[in-house]
Order: structure tokens, then C-alpha cells, then sequence
């Protein structure tokens, strides 16, 4: 790729709605999914706002992340761009932060989080970063043949 250079940057889900398309949510409006018709009222929010579903659950003493692009009519990132994301999500790994990641084009989900700030934090970067790699493939087209 010659010419290419790259350079190194608490509500509930009654009261809180998905973002609009291209709108990722800030760590402190990810909708906390615990309970069970949270997860649904949120998940229904986001299909909706046709926008990239993301919240946390608590799990015991820790919280999970969980993402679903499925409930966004837009196209899903490609396995390229998905391998941006499966990175981080092993470094987080690696890193003790997470005990568990699965990452895929349509569905991301990290357990055994420590804190909700982190769980918060994590689900803000990966709904922006999953937003961000699914308007770049709208905009870019694919190389691929």
C-alpha cells in the first residue's frame, strides 16, 4: 500500500436508547443488561434505531460485554477489519483483563470483568470501534473479487 501511512487515541435500559446510526455510545450510557427485560427492551431500542447493540451485565462479582451488529440493518465489517478487534480482544486477554473474548463480524462478548468502569469502558471503545469499521466498509469499497 504505497502512499499509506499510519499513525498511532450509569443508566439503566428503561430510560436509555440506542444511539442513531453512526452514533456510538459513551462508556457512561452503555445500558447495564443485567436483568433480563433490560437486555430485551435495550436489544428492541437498538433494532429500532437500526444501531449496533452494546451493553454489560453483571455476572457474579464481575460483568461482561456484549455487542450485536444484528440488530443494525448496515452490512457487516469484513473478516479483515474483524481481525483489528479479535487484537484487542486478545490483548485484553493476555492482559488479565478479561478472562474470555469471542469476537466475530456480528457478535462480540468478554466476560469476567473486574469492575463496571472497565466493563464500560471496553463496551464504549468496541461499539465506536465496530461502528467506525462498518462505515469504513460502507464508504470504502472491497478489493476483494
Amino acid at each position: 500500500m504505497a502512499g499509506v501511512r499510519l499513525i498511532n487515541g450509569v443508566s439503566t435500559c428503561d430510560h436509555v436508547s440506542m444511539p442513531t446510526p453512526g452514533m456510538p455510545l459513551p462508556a457512561a450510557l452503555i445500558p447495564d443488561c443485567t436483568k433480563p427485560e433490560a437486555h430485551h427492551a435495550a436489544y428492541s431500542s437498538a433494532k429500532t434505531n437500526d444501531a449496533i447493540f452494546v451493553c454489560i451485565a453483571r455476572q457474579g462479582p464481575r460483568w461482561k460485554v456484549e455487542l450485536d451488529a444484528f440488530a443494525s440493518s448496515k452490512p457487516i465489517v469484513p473478516e479483515q477489519a474483524v481481525t483489528v478487534l479479535r487484537a484487542a480482544a486478545e490483548a485484553l486477554v493476555i492482559a488479565g483483563t478479561v478472562t474470555q473474548a469471542n469476537v466475530g463480524a456480528d457478535y462480540i462478548s468478554m466476560w469476567q470483568i473486574e469492575s463496571e468502569k472497565k466493563a464500560r469502558e471496553i463496551a464504549a471503545a468496541f461499539h465506536a470501534a465496530l461502528y467506525g469499521l462498518q462505515q469504513l466498509h460502507i464508504a470504502v469499497p472491497s478489493q476483494q473479487p
